[in-house]
């Protein structure tokens, strides 16, 4: 059974995440940092459907923290690594400074390299891997008060890119899925939500599902021949 580590498992596209690569037959460990109650109850809503999931605690941006996941991957290593972490400090460029700059790049992108470093060489060793990094339509299309936010997500794609030449040789794949308005407890608060629904040509938001549905596939074996791209889940808006 491969095993797939979900950073950010408690952020509703994570749980979706885990909920669809256990269903897909992998084991499934849910990364959180503060939120590892609500990790937990993923993990038991999945074990109770027939999965095989746990949680996990970890500060990826922690060097010991770093050190600890890369001996837990050499002693059982993860095919598959999907980073769902992520978060925003939205004001305009002129206002921001360097904690709100740093603070989001850390959070989007420095994680990433803190989930995956420890995961690449046992994924080399094996000769098979997947990653997807859960990026943001802010990252192709820019947006008002999330220039940190827009580098930060944008950064992932030439991140992935250059993985591919580096390892899709040994079977690793990674790639970059940037979802649009995804309906959340959170994003239906949002006081322009309708007027956000309309600018896609589904006239709708996405669901969580629909994201979780194309990253279970790009995880999967017939998915070894996608990588190094970019894949928008946005219902037409671009």
């Amino acid at each position: 059974m491969k095993r797939a580590l979900i950073t950010g498992g408690s952020s509703p596209i994570g749980a979706a995440c885990a909920r669809a690569l256990a269903e897909a037959g992998r084991h499934v460990v849910l990364h959180a940092n503060r939120n590892l109650d609500k990790a937990q109850m993923v993990a038991q809503e999945i074990g109770a459907a027939g999965g095989s999931a746990n949680a996990l605690a970890l500060d990826l941006l922690d060097p010991a923290a770093q050190a600890k996941l890369a001996e837990i991957a050499e002693a059982e290593p993860f095919e598959i690594l999907v980073h769902c972490v992520g978060g925003q400090r939205d004001m305009p460029f002129a206002a921001m400074d360097w904690e709100d700059w740093s603070a989001v790049i850390d959070l989007n992108l420095n994680t990433l390299f803190g989930a995956l470093r420890p995961l690449i060489l046992p994924m080399m060793r094996q000769r098979w891997g997947r990653i997807v990094a859960v990026s943001s339509l802010t990252a192709v299309t820019g947006n008002r008060g999330q220039a940190n936010y827009a580098a930060a997500k944008g950064g992932m794609l030439p991140f992935v890119k250059s993985l591919t030449r580096e390892y899709g040789s040994r079977g690793i794949t990674a790639n970059v899925v940037a979802p649009g308005l995804i309906e959340t407890k959170e994003t239906r608060q949002l006081a322009n939500y309708d007027d956000l629904c309309k600018l896609a040509a589904c006239r709708r938001a996405g669901t969580v599902e629909e994201v979780a549905a194309l990253i279970a596939f790009l995880t999967s074996e017939p998915a070894g021949y996608i990588s190094g791209q970019l894949i928008c889940v946005d219902g037409g808006t671009t």
